[in-house]
């Protein structure tokens, strides 16, 4: 396996918290979160305290989306 092939790979398992998905989905906090809980985006995941959404969920939201235009 190449090096660029791990790096994708781990891209795709790294966890985001609520900055970076609004960093890459151009929506209010309150937005993501009223879509969270309809289950319109991505589920988080928990980790204790810290709410987190995996990249490729992420990514595929905005893919899904970008489809539908």
């Amino acid at each position: 396996m190449s090096m660029k092939t791990k790096e994708i790979g781990m891209k795709q398992e790294q966890l985001l918290r609520i900055r970076q998905v609004l960093e890459i989905v151009p929506v209010s906090k309150s937005t993501w979160w009223k879509w969270t809980s309809t289950g319109k985006a991505p589920a988080p995941i928990r980790l204790g305290r810290c709410t987190c959404w995996r990249y490729a969920d992420v990514i595929a939201f905005v893919q899904e989306g970008e489809n539908e235009r």
